[in-house]
């Protein structure tokens, strides 16, 4: 039970985080893809997704409704999780479980590249089939995870 108390109080600390960084002007959306830029590729049944940013940033991932693999091509960063503080040095891979939302802060200039199951083309749409701003439409009970 602690943790998923932990992955809780997390989830809601780094949503505080989020809404305390956009309040006091950090760039998202368009804005902040001009710092970080993000480039789009799509294979069959898959998007790829590349997140480029300079060293020096933090910035809070969005939450994710499924599992998948990421990769971390280029750079250093601090990649912190209800498990603690990992420190990332490229080349690595590992796999994003369900329900995560991260907090980074990069060391170096970094390249981070997620892919995504789905046949969809449409960017609007693959963020609302992937990502989630409600952790409780997470839960799935039948195997007790978020």
């Amino acid at each position: 039970m602690t943790e998923l108390t932990n992955k809780w109080d997390f989830l809601a600390k780094a949503f505080e985080v989020e809404a305390a960084l956009l309040e006091h002007g950090a760039l998202a959306g368009k804005e902040g893809e001009t710092i970080c830029p993000v480039n789009h590729t799509f294979g069959k049944g898959c998007y790829i997704r590349e997140w480029n940013s300079p060293a020096g940033m933090f910035v809070v991932s969005k939450l994710h409704k499924f599992e998948h693999p990421y990769f971390v091509l280029k750079g250093k960063i601090s990649v912190m999780t209800e498990s603690g503080v990992e420190v990332i040095e490229a080349p690595h891979y590992g796999i994003t479980p369900a329900g995560t939302k991260r907090m980074l802060y990069t060391h170096s200039e970094t390249q981070w590249v997620t892919v995504h199951v789905t046949d969809e083309t449409d960017l609007e749409k693959i963020e609302a089939e992937i990502i989630s701003d409600d952790p409780v439409s997470l839960l799935d009970f039948s195997e007790g995870n978020v």
